[in-house]
């Protein structure tokens, strides 16, 4: 059995990883401050044997909470621990930004004193808006560091540069998952990324707004299957290294909204809005240095819609 700390463990992938490895019969510790979090996720682990949490802010962890959890001897430290979502850009900028960076010194300096294998969750928006297609981990990105996006686009990558300072100078064992769009159970109600959306919508009889035309393209990776990869990076994965982890087919958002209207039963009809001018026209994963570990991604797009569908209460999307 090993003992896991995971940061940001009340957000929607941080609840499904807790969920798995406590599955597995690890010990997990979590910690969260619900600033996008949901209590909702928390009420569910704690049902669970060997399952532990501190409700606290990565960011401003005091002398005591860093010597209590250092003491607490972690096998693992899965870090994912940030606000997100666009319309947080501007309210949430600094906490983005203090999460990515004293929040991750923090957390590093915990897994280094534990002795602890480390994995930071990055995401696809390193990349800002990409002139290269598909993305590979080496390359650099086309990102505007004072734009809408620049708390979240570079808070990620300041701490991925913290930590592969840590791998080089103190032999951090650490890893890092770039995460491209993700779905699948305990996703915040008030999420606007597209999936989350179109279901609130779906629930409250609204129509779907697709933003511009809706060619824009997307790849998505259920849940279950990020688990995986996150896992298997965190074990099997080289230290200093980044990993993409996502989905492997591309699809618009147009597409996306005719499937759920498909699978939903009903037509709420689709109302096209302005598009915002830092939306990026498409992203896809290079899937090499993750399918070398022995991942793929197992859950087609359509087959993890309707197990949504059928787990949600009817009411909510009928």
């Amino acid at each position: 059995m090993k003992k896991i700390l995971i940061t940001g463990v009340a957000g929607f992938i941080g609840s499904n990883l807790a969920e798995h490895l406590l599955d597995e019969g690890d010990s997990v510790f979590g910690l969260d401050n619900f600033i996008t979090g949901s209590p909702k996720n928390i009420n569910k682990l704690a049902a669970r044997d060997n399952f532990t949490f501190l409700q606290a802010d990565v960011a401003s962890l005091d002398s005591g909470q860093k010597l209590a959890l250092e003491r607490e001897g972690f096998d693992e430290v899965y870090h994912l621990a940030c606000p997100t979502g666009v319309p947080n850009l501007v309210p949430l900028a600094r906490e983005m930004l203090l999460a990515s960076s004293a929040g991750t010194q923090n957390i590093l300096d915990i897994a280094l004193k534990a002795r602890a294998k480390f994995l930071f969750t990055s995401s696809s928006e390193v990349y800002g808006d990409p002139q290269v297609y598909p993305q590979k981990e080496e390359y650099t990105g086309n990102v505007d560091p004072t734009g809408i996006r620049s708390p979240y686009e570079e808070g990620k990558r300041f701490a991925e540069s913290l930590i592969v300072m840590y791998c080089r100078r103190c032999r951090l064992d650490g890893k890092i998952a770039r995460v491209f769009n993700t779905y699948g159970p305990n996703m915040s109600e008030k999420d606007q990324r597209v999936i989350p959306k179109f279901f609130n919508q779906l629930s409250n009889s609204s129509p779907l707004t697709i933003h511009g035309d809706g060619t824009q393209k997307r790849t998505f990776c259920h849940a279950s299957d990020l688990v995986q990869g996150l896992v298997l990076t965190m074990r099997k994965g080289e230290s200093g290294q980044v990993y993409n982890i996502g989905g492997a087919e591309e699809v618009t958002i147009a597409d996306i909204a005719k499937l759920m209207l498909k699978l939903a039963g009903r037509d709420v009809g689709i109302k096209h809005e302005d598009r915002p001018a830092h939306d990026h026209q498409s992203r896809r994963p290079d899937l090499g240095k993750i399918t070398s570990l022995g991942w793929s991604p197992k859950i087609r797009l359509e087959e993890g819609l309707a197990q949504l569908f059928n787990e949600l209460e009817p009411q909510k999307v009928g």
